[in-house]
């Protein structure tokens, strides 16, 4: 990317910043070290990718330069202000402009075809019900052995551990880096164990994870 490119991208998402702090939850777009390490465990034979929240396509370029088909990436987006520049950038894409939380009941794909999802999503600014309905619907498309990669600027991974037993998953993280404004960490978010979430199984009680998430206690 071009230096005129890079501080296009700044001042687009800093005015998007300015405009939603909540849903944009950074004041510039992530780095390339941040997505490097967000890519790294990625290769071309886990396509399809899921990317969520892909702003200005930082972790899309990154995952183009591991091997990624770009007809195998879909890009789910809710902020219109990036719509128009990811088509332009990414053309052999699929880009669906959604909240995240709607997947499982989207059928963007049939069976479970998806090899890993990456996250650009400010889930620290979520609640504890939303977190779950996305990580609920990812892995509902998640073949065996998948993966989510998710950063966060906090010391600890940004989904509470009650979600993280509910839907039996686990998080590691994998590595974080001070080059990027803010410095961030990564964590590797995967099943435990053999699991199948389907659409006809997304029934948790969402009170009780709300109750249990606001204990302090976090995975990672």
């Amino acid at each position: 990317m071009t230096a005129k490119a890079a501080c296009s991208d700044f001042l687009h998402f800093f005015r998007s910043w300015i405009s939603n702090p909540l849903r944009v939850a950074a004041i510039a777009p992530s780095g390339d070290s941040l997505a490097r390490i967000m890519t790294s465990e990625i290769a071309a034979l886990d396509g399809p990718i899921i990317e969520l929240g892909p702003g200005t396509g930082v972790f899309t370029r990154a995952l183009l330069a591991r091997g990624i088909d770009e007809a195998d990436l879909t890009l789910i987006e809710y902020g219109p202000e990036f719509i128009t520049a990811l088509h332009a950038r990414f053309p052999a894409a699929r880009i669906l402009q959604m909240d995240a939380a709607h997947l499982a009941q989207a059928d963007i794909f049939e069976g479970e075809p998806v090899g890993a999802v990456v996250s650009g999503l400010p889930l620290l600014s979520m609640s504890p019900r939303k977190i779950a309905s996305i990580l609920a619907g990812v892995f509902t498309y998640m073949r065996p052995g998948g993966a989510v990669y998710q950063f966060t600027y906090g010391p600890r991974c940004p989904v509470p551990r009650p979600i993280l037993d509910r839907l039996g998953l686990k998080a590691v993280r994998i590595g974080g880096t001070v080059r990027n404004l803010p410095p961030a960490s990564v964590y590797r978010i995967s099943r435990r164990k053999p699991l199948e979430l389907t659409r006809d199984r997304l029934r948790y009680r969402d009170d009780d994870i709300e109750v249990a998430a606001f204990s302090g206690e976090t995975g990672g």
